[in-house]
């Protein structure tokens, strides 16, 4: 899910360069075209909005296309800088990355309830989610609420005695269309996003952070009190 740019469609073609038939779902039907042509048999598409009411519906359609679905790859995601608050921004944030989130993933759960099969829930979130930055409200605090979730599910899943794990990838920022025009520090390649993040869902990973970089800053900024934190002026 959201397999038309970014990491989505690095992943897409690294899961497709592994032997997967895929599903690859996203808003642009031409982006989604163009990766079906790259292995017309092993690729089924479909255009999605997760923030419509009609998403679950057109991903069971995908599942069924396809025969049936064993690793639900979520990637849609959107997010930027507000220091201003612009409130179309913090609403169509909050749209993708909760409740478009939300809806996508219990679709995918409730589909390996149903069917009595196991399966993989795999979710990129973001560092970002660690602490609330005032430079991007609503994407730090959508970011935890994917952590969150993902946390919730893996514990109903596993109090309801089923078979289904889950992987919380959290990267930093990525040199991807996500950032263009925008100058962060510590950015990271899409290639090298895609080769750690394809090597985490192999592994069956919890959860994992990308990279070792990452990892020092938010064990630091899990350390910081609040009282330091609101004081901090943190941007890009």
């Amino acid at each position: 899910m959201g397999a038309t740019s970014g990491l989505g469609r690095g992943v897409a073609l690294g899961l497709l360069a592994e032997g997967y038939i895929i599903g690859v779902c996203g808003r642009r039907k031409e982006a989604l075209d163009e990766i079906k042509a790259i292995a017309p048999d092993k690729v089924f598409t479909k255009v999605i909005d997760v923030t419509k009411e009609e998403a679950p519906s057109l991903l069971m359609e995908l599942i069924g296309e396809m025969g049936g679905m064993d690793l639900y790859f979520h990637s849609s995601g959107y997010g930027k800088q507000n220091m201003a608050l612009d409130l179309s921004i913090e609403k169509q944030t909050v749209l993708t990355n909760s409740y478009g989130f939300v809806q996508m993933v219990v679709t995918a759960f409730n589909y390996f309830k149903a069917e009595k099969r196991s399966g993989r829930i795999a979710v990129i979130s973001s560092v970002a989610g660690t602490k609330g930055m005032g430079s991007a409200p609503s994407y730090s605090a959508t970011k935890r609420l994917d952590w969150t979730y993902i946390e919730a599910l893996a514990q109903l899943a596993h109090m309801q005695k089923l078979d289904i794990k889950f992987t919380d990838i959290r990267p930093g920022f990525v040199a991807t269309d996500f950032i263009a025009g925008e100058s962060y520090p510590m950015t990271m390649q899409t290639d090298y996003v895609v080769k750690h993040i394809l090597k985490a869902v192999r592994k069956g990973k919890r959860k994992v952070i990308i990279d070792w970089k990452y990892r020092i800053m938010c064990f630091n900024w899990r350390h910081i009190p609040s009282c330091v934190w609101e004081r901090l002026r943190i941007h890009n």
